[in-house]
């Protein structure tokens, strides 16, 4: 396995994916059969001998932001969005279990009879006997993003690249490619000009950190069956976001 491994572009990577990946065609919630096919491209990437961590954004079931424009207290919608991560985190554990992939929820918000507590060492030691560990409910602090999260994550875990699964997009582009059919991609791009053209990638908080650590940012479509594990190979369409 780990000769397989050494054939790969990276050698331990941090996926992240919105909560929406996992609705499917729902307007809310969870799609098993998403979940499912997610969970499959995990998988194929795993049986290579590659590392992987995750995390999952909540949007699916509740979005922070969202409750406190609607009048909610921001630190309690915050909360709430955390605690729709680890639901997700829980049901993509389950799918991954299903297909024989050991796997670890890893919480920063202290819930013991389903998750375990974030302690880095021990996360990294899952790791290394290649489990598969998805952290959930962020930072465990309120106004931080999934996104941050993820590269805070990534950057304690000593991860060489996040991976950024998108839906309906297979790169980063200079406007939104689903209402302008002109947008053009880029193949690669730097953090700072994300930054300075406000390009959707992640929030600017997380760019800034991955660009402090020298941390790459692939951008790629979660839609493509065998994406993940393509780009991993050098094969594939996305946008690589560095120095």
């Amino acid at each position: 396995m780990a000769d397989t491994a050494e054939q790969t572009t990276y050698k331990r990577v941090l996926l992240k994916i919105s909560g929406e990946a996992l609705m499917g065609d729902q307007g809310y919630g969870l799609h098993p059969p998403t979940v499912e096919r997610i969970a499959q491209e995990v998988k194929s990437v795993s049986d290579l001998g590659v590392e992987i961590c995750m995390v999952i954004g909540g949007g699916n079931i509740f979005r922070g932001l969202v409750g406190s424009a609607q009048g909610m207290e921001r630190t309690t919608a915050d909360y709430m969005g955390m605690l729709a991560t680890v639901m997700n985190a829980l049901a993509m554990q389950s799918a991954l279990e299903g297909l024989g992939v050991y796997t670890r929820v890893i919480s920063a918000i202290t819930m013991n009879e389903v998750a375990e507590p974030y302690i880095r060492r021990r996360a990294v030691r899952h790791l290394e006997k290649k489990r598969v560990c998805i952290f959930a409910a962020g930072t465990g602090n309120p106004y931080f993003t999934t996104d941050t999260a993820a590269t805070l994550r990534a950057n304690e875990m000593a991860c060489e690249a996040i991976f950024m699964g998108k839906n309906g997009v297979d790169g980063v582009y200079d406007c939104d490619p689903k209402t302008n059919p002109d947008a053009k991609r880029y193949d690669s791009v730097t953090f700072d000009e994300v930054l300075g053209k406000n390009l959707k990638v992640m929030d600017a908080s997380a760019i800034a950190l991955a660009r402090d650590n020298r941390k790459p940012i692939i951008v790629f479509s979660l839609d493509e069956p065998g994406g993940f594990l393509g780009i991993l190979a050098g094969k594939g369409t996305y946008t690589k976001v560095h120095d």
